[in-house]
């Protein structure tokens, strides 16, 4: 498949507020992207009608309940049979900030045996407490299962802004390290955060922005296709959206978040 053909669905409910720069992001690399409300979505059934879905940034409903929950819901009650058709056509779907917290709350993510009928895990409240928007950087440990780092080294340290309330990537207590290993295991760690020389953060703030366990910044399912992460990719595309631009000089023409879409697209052109 062609770079131009590639459909890719950004999907939208009420309070969603990084569609456009999603789009914008997609857009630039030659790829056609559709803003769509969930509601005309299920109006349409016609999701297999795209090669990827995206789930962008933003406070969905308010995050009334639990961040991403009341969508994960509708989102399960209202497009659930199309979502498990395309999830099992093993198209790409792609989670940002409040899209991970919806991808973990419908039980795309972690998805150690598919799709679960409850969440796995939790994206909980940030430690410190509060909205916390600043840039951080990120680790890649995936060894290669996950599609959206392909065109990433291991061990790669990328620069990216987060922005959320509720990012801290929880499992339940009692089965913590049992779980962590089911990721490391199936290869299913994709981004922990870091410093700038790739030192982990242990947890610390700010390194750590929210108290995620384990440092975990983003993770992907078994087969590499459903990959949430909480920083927001698509605010770091252009050399402008750096937050020291004007103290740089020779910037390439890129940031670091190119390189995520980018390894979407090819996997996107390989599949055809």
């Amino acid at each position: 498949m062609k770079r131009e053909e590639i459909r890719v669905c950004l999907l939208r409910v009420g309070g969603t507020n990084c569609d456009s720069e999603t789009q914008r992001a997609f857009q630039e690399l030659g790829v056609q992207t559709e803003n769509v409300h969930l509601n005309e979505m299920v109006k349409r059934k016609n999701l297999m009608e795209y090669q990827g879905l995206v789930f962008p940034g933003g406070f969905s409903y308010g995050d009334y309940v639990r961040a991403g929950a009341i969508w994960a819901k509708r989102l399960i009650a209202k497009l659930g049979n199309e979502l498990k058709t395309f999830v099992e056509a093993n198209r790409p779907i792609l989670g940002i900030c409040n899209g991970f917290q919806v991808l973990v709350e419908s039980g795309l993510l972690p998805g150690f045996e598919g799709m679960s009928a409850y969440p796995e895990a939790t994206l909980a409240t940030n430690v410190p407490q509060g909205y916390n928007c600043r840039w951080v950087h990120i680790k890649n440990e995936n060894k290669g299962r996950c599609i959206y780092t392909s065109k990433i080294p291991r061990g790669e340290v990328l620069r990216i802004p987060v922005a959320h309330s509720e990012g801290r990537f929880l499992f339940p207590k009692q089965k913590e390290q049992e779980l962590l290993d089911n990721l490391y295991e199936k290869d299913l760690v994709v981004f922990r955060y870091c410093d700038n020389k790739g030192e982990y953060a242990e947890g610390l703030f700010p390194s750590n922005p929210n108290g995620s366990f384990h440092d975990i910044a983003g993770i992907c399912n078994p087969e590499g296709t459903i990959f949430g992460l909480m920083p927001h990719p698509e605010r770091a595309i252009f050399w402008w959206q750096q937050p020291d631009w004007t103290r740089q000089k020779n910037w390439p023409r890129y940031g670091d978040g190119k390189i995520i879409f980018e390894s979407l697209i090819r996997y996107l052109v390989k599949k055809g």
